[in-house]
């Protein structure tokens, strides 16, 4: 079944409530009359509620009211936060340059709004020294407790301990953030290209300096001297 409600001459009851363009109750009248009355002000007779007895109808533009809520569900699409969960998988004896760099990941990810799980991966005798995995969750936890909080405690599973970190931000607070940081960019982009299209047009329309011209004396040739023959 089609989910667009009925217009003009698709609704068949013998007479329904009116709602006016301006929301204003007209009251229950004929579907004659209604029809009438949505011609006379250049609109369509929408079927609003039709489980109501009688249906309730409103005067509106249809084409006009499609085309806002599609905007609108879009726009909704467009800001809605979906739960993402990140992961991240170290090992119980990592040197601290590839702790920093998974440490920055974890980073970005909680500022992105997005929860992480953290994964510390035992192999051989390391399995006998699961402390080592417990304090190298502590102390990350430690390290990013600015943007995030321990949402699930360390806990052993199998040759692995896991631990989830969760943003201290709303995923739809980190994408306002986000598009605000990416709109500055681009604004300061544009200031920046403008600036430099006024520097190059004072730099064209600069005076430019004349030469100024010599009074040295041009060499005469003496009236006796005498004259070469090229073809002597």
């Amino acid at each position: 079944m089609s989910a667009e409600p009925r217009i003009n001459d698709r609704i068949r009851v013998p007479e329904v409530r009116l709602v006016g363009p301006s929301g204003e109750q007209v009251g229950i009248v004929p579907l004659a009359k209604a029809l009438e009355l949505a011609q006379e002000y250049d609109l369509d007779l929408v079927e609003v509620a039709a489980n109501a007895r009688p249906p309730v109808c409103k005067l509106m533009d249809y084409g006009k009211f499609k085309y806002e809520s599609a905007m609108k569900a879009r726009e909704a699409r467009k800001n809605q936060a979906h739960t993402v969960i990140k992961e991240m998988k170290l090992r119980p004896k990592i040197d601290p340059h590839d702790y920093d760099t998974k440490k920055g990941h974890v980073v970005r990810f909680l500022k992105q709004g997005d929860k992480v799980k953290i994964t510390i991966m035992f192999r051989g005798r390391e399995q006998s020294r699961p402390e080592l995995g417990f304090r190298l969750l502590q102390r990350l936890a430690s390290d990013v407790e600015e943007l995030g909080f321990i949402e699930s405690n360390p806990k052993q599973d199998g040759r692995n301990m896991i631990m989830v970190l969760g943003p201290h931000k709303k995923k739809t607070e980190a994408m306002a953030e986000a598009r605000e940081a990416q709109a500055a960019r681009k604004a300061e982009r544009q200031g920046v290209a403008a600036d430099e299209a006024v520097d190059e047009v004072e730099a064209t329309d600069a005076p430019v300096e004349a030469a100024e011209a010599t009074d040295a004396p041009v060499a005469e040739a003496p009236a006796d001297a005498p004259v070469e023959n090229p073809e002597a």
